[in-house]
């Protein structure tokens, strides 16, 4: 019998959620991402402290002092990872701009060209690389500048209709529908243990993903976040799905049957109305969604928290 991750790979593209090498050497996804917390835990261990220290050594004598020294440091620590996972993965590496940039539309814009630039430096080619921003509206609305310069894309902490809307209308590459992390809030919030089937983040991923086959939107839907394999199998047929090495390996360990979920013909059946949303109609309807904007408040300060962690990190090795 095929594996439920060998069964998966038929339907759905699978992403390695980790900035862990070896992970990904083994089991073979098809792109990875990464985020600040993801990056701090890789640095944190003995086997990567190897690239901090190679961007810091590079970068020491360049000149610049201060918080313009450890920003460029950090930067090469995002850019010396993301070629190592280009080195494994076949397809492409979301990196991510720094997420106290969340509000600041000129300032991601800034900090998605520099990381393009790096990468482009080395000989990386745009179109291998995926620019991780936040899905609030100055976020978005970033991404859709970037998008026409040919920068492509990820707009991550996305809990909400209202969000992946806009992001289909800003033609963004790829959205990242956090399903664990909804899945989290309603847990909480009813005291419910959903199973799969019932699952709020499943549910979330999946009206996204039949909105966009419907009315033929080409931006990619990349379900992430999971807590349980359940949550994964359940989607199969998404676009993409971004998974940890732990329930890798647990996809990676069963045989039971993986059935496809989601498909565009059943998409472009389903009774949907199509929205338009200006700026003031986002607001409204994503401040309605309470989980939503909890979620993604919470998110940004986290990964903010992080990369301030990876700054001291830094700033204590110079």
């Amino acid at each position: 019998m095929a594996t439920q991750l060998e069964q998966l790979k038929k339907f759905t593209k699978v992403v390695a959620d980790t900035g862990d090498f070896e992970s990904m050497k083994e089991y073979q996804p098809q792109d990875a991402t990464t985020n600040p917390s993801l990056i701090l835990q890789a640095a944190g261990k003995p086997e990567y402290r190897h690239l901090v220290e190679k961007a810091v050594g590079e970068l020491k004598d360049s000149g610049q002092t201060g918080d313009e020294l450890v920003e460029a440091i950090i930067d090469r620590v995002l850019i010396l990872f993301g070629l190592e996972i280009l080195k494994i993965v076949p397809g492409r590496v979301s990196t991510e701009t720094d997420a106290r940039l969340s509000f600041d539309k000129e300032g991601t814009i800034a900090k998605a060209k520099e990381l393009i630039a790096l990468y482009e430096k080395e000989g990386i080619s745009r179109e291998r690389v995926l620019i991780k921003i936040a899905s609030t509206w100055e976020g978005i609305k970033a991404a859709e500048e970037l998008e026409k310069e040919g920068i492509r894309c990820n707009l991550t902490l996305l809990f909400s209709l209202a969000q992946a809307v806009a992001c289909a209308e800003a033609k963004v590459q790829l959205i990242s529908p956090f399903v664990g992390r909804i899945y989290d809030w309603y847990k909480k919030d009813t005291g419910i243990d959903y199973t799969a089937a019932e699952d709020p983040g499943v549910d979330s991923v999946g009206t996204i993903y039949t909105y966009y086959k419907k009315f033929g939107y080409e931006t990619e839907v990349m379900g992430a976040s999971f807590r349980n394999k359940g949550q994964i199998t359940e989607l199969a047929g998404c676009d993409l799905l971004t998974i940890s090495p732990s329930l890798l390996k647990e996809l990676q360990d069963s045989e039971e049957p993986v059935e496809e979920k989601l498909n565009v013909e059943a998409a472009k059946a389903a009774d949907v109305e199509q929205m338009s949303l200006d700026e003031k109609a986002f607001r409204f309807m994503f401040n309605e969604d309470a989980m939503a904007v909890e979620k993604t408040a919470e998110g940004i300060r986290k990964f903010s928290a992080d990369i301030v962690k990876l700054e001291k990190l830094i700033a204590d090795m110079l």
